[in-house]
């Protein structure tokens, strides 16, 4: 399955947290934003909204 961003035009309420991850996961977190032309926020997003989707944690 291919990785698809959200749409970031949608704004809702969010709050603020401080992540604290390895520079090399860091890295790569920010080539897939760049290759997707968004931030490295919404391809964590994304991420994490896609995880919980599919195991209903």
């Amino acid at each position: 399955m291919a990785f698809t961003p959200r749409e970031t035009k949608k704004k809702i309420k969010a709050g603020y947290k401080t992540l604290y991850i390895k520079d090399e996961l860091a890295e790569k977190v920010n080539n897939l934003a760049k290759k997707h032309d968004t931030s490295f926020n919404n391809i964590v997003i994304s991420i994490l909204e896609d995880f919980f989707k599919e195991n209903e944690v």
